[in-house]
């Protein structure tokens, strides 16, 4: 366990080339689904990151940005039914912010068209339900990856993962069959499964198969579920999180608040009352506000991820002393002991 922050820095930054895989569960040969960008080690890691990269490139966000701005507009009609126009309403945020990034993870990357603030029960939502058998899966995965291989030997089946394989897999199969282009992450997978790459041109959605182009085609219907699920695990929370602990912060912070909602007004003023992809760039006090409270400082200081796991990937004498990580051994980095410590952080000094 990596308590100290200038150790921590070179274990995540300098030194990452030691330490550059997370040592969790991943059984590509019994359990494909569980083969995805955060879990594969080593070269077929760096080689599916290499692949998945142009799908995060500021025009393809741009082209995807219809399609989740769509949520964005349902969760408003929401809002306007369960707040009075006089007077005041208590609301579950978090739960707001949960629907919604849920919904932002069904649409996107699943390809769905729902709609959870009006139907919470539907059955993508439904398959969100965190229970005690989800936990220990996840508890499995991160610290006893060798008894999950056990357990994957003797038969066991993650369900949820199968069933959001099955929800991918009629989805693509309607689109192929149907000659359907959706600007989404669902179509932009497709296009890497039938062609072998994402195209660099930012307009170009298409997944249908080019046989002239010799590319060796690897990625698989298993491959896109396995992306789309941990897209399912890891978006829906740090997605809710981020905007959930941003207003907070912001709600106690009256000036701060003003001056943001008087950006967004202007803003929209100036793009005729609509949000664009455009018109969310010029934001730029809201987006340090999420840097600020969030990513950087104080409220990632307060609420931040527990902890970051890495394993030792080739021996490392750590710097200025004799003591040797063994190639192996798994590592912790504590973010919620660092960011409690009064050695680095005091009431008085939050950010020293």
């Amino acid at each position: 366990m990596i308590r100290d922050p200038e150790l921590a820095r070179r274990i995540l930054k300098q030194d990452f080339n030691s330490f550059h895989d997370r040592g969790i569960y991943v059984n590509e040969k019994r359990d494909p689904l569980s083969g995805n960008v955060f879990s594969l080690r080593g070269q077929k890691w760096r080689s599916l990151r290499q692949k998945l990269t142009p799908s995060f490139s500021s025009g393809k966000l741009k082209a995807m940005f219809c399609t989740s701005d769509d949520i964005g507009n349902k969760m408003i009609d929401y809002m306007n039914k369960v707040l009075p126009e006089k007077d005041y309403a208590e609301i579950d945020l978090k739960n707001i912010c949960v629907t919604y990034a849920i919904d932002i993870t069904g649409s996107v990357i699943f390809g769905l068209d729902i709609n959870s603030f009006e139907n919470p029960e539907n059955k993508f939502r439904s398959l969100m339900h965190i229970s005690r058998h989800s936990n220990l899966i996840g508890v499995l995965i991160f610290f006893c990856p060798f008894f999950l291989n056990i357990m994957t030997r003797f038969g066991f089946k993650n369900k949820k993962a199968i069933r959001l394989r099955e929800i991918m897999k009629n989805t693509i199969e309607y689109r192929e069959k149907n000659n359907v282009i959706r600007k989404d992450m669902l179509q932009l997978m497709m296009q890497l499964k039938n062609t072998g790459k994402i195209n660099v041109n930012d307009d170009n959605f298409s997944a249908k198969p080019n046989t002239a182009n010799g590319e060796h085609k690897e990625f698989t219907l298993d491959g896109i579920a396995a992306q789309g699920y941990l897209f399912y695990i890891a978006g829906q929370e740090t997605t809710s999180s981020t905007a959930a602990f941003t207003i907070f912060e912001l709600a106690q912070n009256a000036e701060l608040l003003a001056r943001g909602q008087k950006e967004i007004d202007e803003v929209l003023q100036r793009h005729g009352g609509e949000l664009t992809f455009d018109a969310l760039s010029e934001m730029t006090f809201l987006e340090s506000c999420l840097q600020v409270f969030f990513l950087s400082s104080e409220s990632n200081r307060k609420y931040p991820v527990p902890f970051l796991n890495r394993e030792c990937t080739q021996t490392y004498i750590i710097p200025g002393t004799n003591h040797i990580i063994e190639k192996d051994t798994p590592i912790v980095i504590s973010l919620l002991g660092l960011n409690r410590n009064p050695q680095y952080f005091t009431p008085s000094s939050p950010n020293k």
